[in-house]
């Protein structure tokens, strides 16, 4: 179990290693364009190789990207439609280009329709996309808190899209706080029980790559994506040692999505947390 987090790529993408490796983060994800922006710029030949080179030298990895952040699949709006297939498309090649595992990225929101209702149409937009995209390169679809009408807060609707899609290239990312405001109680070793349960019956543990790990500032079943740095939330340290003390984890990157405790994002502190929880559960 390899403990990562999301950083800042701000003066090229070889940057966000030298952060990882300042944290003592050992896998990563990043962005390659302004997540609120459709806006993108192919990457150029000598980012590409600066990254790589880097990559082998920290020995950082996996490396995930995350999509931005205004792909919306279930859209009533043909362009936006267009822009969110498009969007994924550059980022899964972008991924190939540096070597990255997948793209994890959010469905969008059916807009009140219902998720039955723009179910057909979220899968013709992703097989199009996958139809487009490299062919080692992951399709990782994240589980959602549920805010805004999202697509994907159930396990039984990521599980319905991929059965769908029936591509190998499509994984699943769980987020911590993303599954607790959705409802799913992973804090406890009972209920972790039950959800890692209704996660396989509906998904299959073999479809999870990666855990978005993430305390909550919001109450269980909140519906509210609203991240915290570990063990300050209502999720705590006593539920990320259960989290990451089942042998369904023990092979899966844990990557960083919190505040920070200097509010820019992932730090040593948490990176360490992780770790600290990681050693101990590893020795019983």
């Amino acid at each position: 179990m390899k403990i990562g987090a999301h950083m800042s790529t701000a003066g090229g993408l070889h940057h966000s290693l030298d952060r990882a490796q300042a944290i003592g983060a050992e896998a990563l994800q990043i962005f390659c364009s302004p997540p609120q922006s459709w806006a993108f710029k192919p990457l150029a030949e000598d980012e590409v190789i600066s990254f790589l080179e880097k990559s082998e030298d920290t020995c950082i990895g996996p490396c995930f990207l995350h999509g931005i952040y205004l792909v919306n699949l279930g859209s009533p709006n043909n362009d936006n439609q267009e822009r969110s297939m498009t969007a994924l498309i550059n980022y899964m090649q972008c991924a190939n280009q540096i070597g990255a595992q997948g793209v994890i990225f959010h469905s969008g929101s059916h807009k009140g329709a219902g998720f039955d209702a723009v179910f057909p149409q979220t899968v013709d937009r992703l097989k199009r996309v996958l139809d487009e995209s490299p062919a080692k390169t992951q399709l990782i679809i994240e589980n959602c808190a549920g805010m805004g009408n999202q697509i994907g807060s159930t396990f039984n609707e990521i599980g319905r899209l991929i059965t769908a899609l029936d591509d190998a290239r499509v994984k699943v990312c769980l987020d911590t706080q993303h599954s607790f405001a959705a409802g799913y109680d992973l804090s406890t070793e009972e209920t972790l029980i039950e959800c890692l349960s209704e996660f396989e019956s509906e998904i299959g543990l073999d479809q999870l790559v990666v855990v978005h790990a993430n305390d909550s500032k919001r109450p269980f079943k909140s519906g509210v994506d609203r991240h915290e740095n570990i063990g300050e939330g209502p999720i705590g340290l006593d539920g990320f040692r259960v989290i990451m003390a089942h042998p369904s984890f023990q092979e899966i990157p844990f990557v960083l999505e919190v505040p920070g405790f200097d509010g820019k994002g992932p730090d040593k502190e948490n990176v360490d947390r992780l770790k600290e929880i990681r050693s101990s559960v590893a020795t019983g």
